[in-house]
């Protein structure tokens, strides 16, 4: 019966993890497996390269600087680290040497990036559920079968997991759900040899292995590795030789170490170097400070304190509020305190109630184990809160081993008020219904947040990829994932936007105007959702309208240039010339290579007569954008004027190659012909 209960709860926090993942998405560089970035590895280590199997855009080998994140984010290169011409990936090589390459291999077939940190977190997951029962079986028999499931389904489902690794999974999920897999095998192979001296030397070099490969995965898992210094620990207090075990400790670590060393050394030419500092992303990486102590207490206070948002509106968890960065931070990205949003872990402070009225020898082992948790999880934090960039998938590094220590807690708790404890409380069941009333409740508390949470992620999920779909044209995928985000967040501001950016170009223009409305509703402060209501209401035949919208979208955000433009647009068919002209001019201070805005600046400046000047601005748009069918047909109409009809007839005959349709163009050139 044990077993079927603890089964069941086994098999629920799985099926819970699968329906996150599909009801989530992967959000690939890419929609084809094939292309993942960890599959473009594997196919790079299968020819014989250290490199991505993919081509290197041309124009970023042109670029003077590569990593000027203006300069590489036209190229489809993101989060790629590029050196010396060839693309690698920093995320670690672990989970392509254990899992994708043998997939490959065994399948003929590429897995996705989202099915691997599936495997991975069932991994970690059952490894930690194995130390939990021997936990309960070696040192907690009295408490209850119902007590264990309960912590069976704390370590499946509060360790932000089913928020963090499964809702959303790409490249960086993968890296970390696999080192969160090698950290527990690493923890359950201490915990075989701290309990079998017969075999300890065998167990420890497998938890040694673990911590290498985990290290492969996650650099920043490197200092966890201590961890492996508990067995030594003890054998050394028993009095044994300790070489041995020494040996058996650094031996299979530094032997990945040392693979890692080459590995890095062939690729980038420096042993210790994994290609962060040479990563195409959305912010300069080579001369970032990625460790300081300054990043400390900020990344404490977000990682450990701070509350998420609750609303009554499903799916009722939002971000929590950022505080203002330290000088050289990088961001915050969807980060929760989990002393606040999952306050099971406080139960941890329970813990040393474990080694009450045990043997020496039974108190040495489990203080010695539960030490190897401690360090596990507070190795992992420090090292993350020194760190310039905080996201809440990071938290999966320690996370796990401090929910391990608070359901250790519980177990401490329930045994020290069991009937059958000897600890002076077995008269006093009031006790034990308080004690067992509070930890439910702060499990049942730190589930629901990290369901909820999850709820959201997914959204965003669906949101991120229909970004994906509309920037590859395919703009009715797009709004399917639009819709699907919207059924799990309604209040989510930024799908009912897109969606509207979606539906207008089809011709859908109220839908379009009800979502930017419902997102303003939502975020009356949405400067994007102001102006691009202003273009549905101008595409409405509303441009009243659509002009309070501009004017309220440059009050929020005053250099908001799309929004100078766009203001500027519905002057200039309104015949308000000199107000069209104030606000391109305003559009060409802060962004002085738009096309678009030099295009119609040149028109504005034309119907006042200023015929040079207009050219001028004509001729710079077509410097900056060679493809603008307007400037084309408008520069060709003010030659045609000035006598010079070769040159009126070229621009026209270009504009129809980019717009064939062109009706102006097509008039203005028959013109021409014939005059000449």
């Amino acid at each position: 019966m044990q077993r079927g209960i603890l089964g069941g709860v086994c098999l629920l926090v799985v099926a819970v993890y699968a329906y996150t993942a599909h009801s989530g998405h992967c959000l690939p560089s890419t929609l084809n497996p094939t292309d993942d970035y960890y599959n473009l590895l594997v196919q790079g280590f299968r020819a014989g390269q250290l490199n991505l199997k993919t081509d290197v855009p041309h124009g970023l080998t042109q670029l003077a600087d590569p990593y000027d994140p203006a300069a590489h984010a036209p190229y489809p290169v993101l989060d790629m680290s590029y050196y010396r011409g060839k693309l690698y990936l920093y995320f670690g090589v672990t989970p392509a040497v254990v899992l994708f390459w043998p997939y490959v291999a065994l399948t003929g077939h590429y897995l996705l990036q989202k099915d691997a940190a599936v495997i991975f977190c069932f991994v970690g997951f059952l490894a930690s559920t194995g130390l939990l029962c021997a936990l309960w079986r070696r040192y907690f028999a009295e408490v209850s079968v119902a007590v264990v499931a309960a912590g069976t389904l704390a370590l499946g489902l509060t360790t932000l997991v089913p928020v963090m690794m499964l809702s959303a999974c790409d490249v960086w999920e993968v890296s970390i759900s696999c080192g969160y897999a090698l950290t527990m095998l690493a923890l359950a192979a201490i915990w075989k040899a701290l309990h079998h001296s017969s075999r300890r030397g065998r167990w420890l070099a497998a938890a040694s292995l673990a911590c290498g490969l985990a290290v492969g995965a996650r650099p920043s898992l490197l200092f966890s590795a201590a961890i492996l210094l508990v067995p030594v620990a003890r054998a050394w207090r028993e009095r044994q030789k300790v070489w041995t075990l020494l040996l058996a400790a650094t031996g299979p670590m530094m032997l990945v170490g040392l693979g890692l060393m080459l590995y890095n050394f062939l690729r980038f030419d420096s042993p210790f170097e994994f290609g962060i500092r040479y990563q195409l992303t959305v912010d300069r990486q080579v001369t970032r400070q990625f460790f300081s102590l300054r990043y400390l207490w900020f990344n404490f206070r977000v990682c450990f304190l701070e509350p998420a948002r609750w609303t009554v509106r499903f799916p009722f968890v939002h971000d929590i509020t950022v505080p203002a960065l330290p000088a050289g931070h990088g961001g915050v990205e969807q980060t929760f305190g989990i002393l606040t949003n999952v306050p099971l872990v406080w139960l941890a402070l329970a813990a040393p109630l474990a080694w009450r009225s045990r043997s020496v020898e039974a108190r040495s082992i489990l203080r010695g184990f539960l030490a190897a948790v401690v360090m596990l999880g507070g190795i992992g934090a420090l090292t993350l809160g020194l760190y310039y960039f905080t996201a809440g998938r990071y938290e999966v590094d320690f996370l796990p081993a401090f929910v391990l220590l608070a359901v250790t807690g519980v177990f401490s708790l329930e045994s020290a008020l069991a009937p059958t404890s000897g600890s002076g409380r077995a008269d006093r069941p009031v006790w034990r219904r308080a004690a067992r009333w509070g930890w439910s409740l702060l499990l049942g508390f730190s589930v629901a947040f990290n369901l909820f949470a999850s709820v959201g992620r997914c959204a965003v999920a669906h949101n991120n990829l229909g970004a994906v779909l509309m920037g590859r044209g395919k703009a009715q995928a797009a709004i399917a994932q639009y819709e699907r985000a919207l059924h799990l967040r309604p209040d989510y501001a930024e799908a009912h936007y897109n969606l509207g950016n979606a539906l207008l170009p089809t011709g859908k223009v109220p839908e379009a105007i009800g979502h930017y409305q419902q997102a303003l509703r939502i975020k009356p402060d949405y400067a994007e959702a102001h102006n691009n209501l202003g273009n549905a209401l101008l595409q409405a035949g509303k441009p009243q309208d659509a002009t309070a919208q501009y004017e309220q979208a440059l009050r929020l955000k005053p250099d908001y240039v799309e929004a100078h433009y766009n203001l500027g647009t519905v002057f200039l068919q309104a015949g308000r010339i000199q107000e069209a002209i104030g606000q391109y001019e305003h559009a060409l201070r802060i962004r002085p290579d738009y096309a678009d805005a030099h295009s119609n600046l040149g028109i504005a400046l034309a119907r006042l007569g200023r015929a040079q000047e207009a050219m001028e601005h004509w001729e710079q748009a077509l410097r900056i954008n060679p493809d603008l069918a307007d400037a084309h047909c408008n520069l060709g109409f003010a030659l045609e004027r000035l006598g010079r009809t070769q040159e009126a007839i070229q621009h026209y005959e270009q504009a129809l190659r980019i717009q064939p349709d062109f009706s102006q163009a097509q008039i203005n050139l028959a013109r021409a012909r014939a005059v000449q």
